[in-house]
């Protein structure tokens, strides 16, 4: 699994990594934490094109709905299965095994415009870091 370090991000507190040419996604250690438990996730099809920025996954917690956001455009390739029986996994490994979705993307240099890890760390600091989520 891709080491947070080697990943990009979205404002929206989206990871993405780019691993045997597809897009891995989760959400961030950071946005696992600010919405607390999460009791349900309504994962994406497998097959279904997806455009940068477009909501195609849904994260429930005790607190709320989230939507989670395409960090590329491209066809869903894979989802995390595990998520359906367990979705806890996501407040327990949100860069491992709490993945979301895997994207084969149409455009790959679409990450290039996504924050780098070190970006992100310094978006955090800012108020625009936790009005997100």
């Amino acid at each position: 699994m891709p080491k947070p370090k080697s990943c990009r991000f979205m404002k929206s507190h989206e990871w993405a990594c780019l691993k045997d040419g597809k897009v891995l996604v989760g959400i961030s250690d950071h946005a696992q934490k600010e919405i607390t438990d999460v009791v349900f996730v309504e994962l994406p099809k497998v097959g279904r094109q997806a455009r940068q920025g477009e909501a195609v996954c849904v994260v429930e917690s005790v607190k709320a709905a989230f939507d989670i956001y395409a960090p590329a455009s491209g066809r869903i390739a894979a989802v995390n299965e595990a998520l359906a029986k367990d979705p806890a996994l996501i407040n327990r490994s949100p860069h491992e095994e709490g993945w979301l979705f895997q994207i084969e993307p149409s455009a790959s240099a679409e990450l290039e415009a996504l924050m780098s890890a070190d970006q992100y760390e310094e978006f955090l600091k800012t108020d625009a870091g936790h009005a997100s989520h």
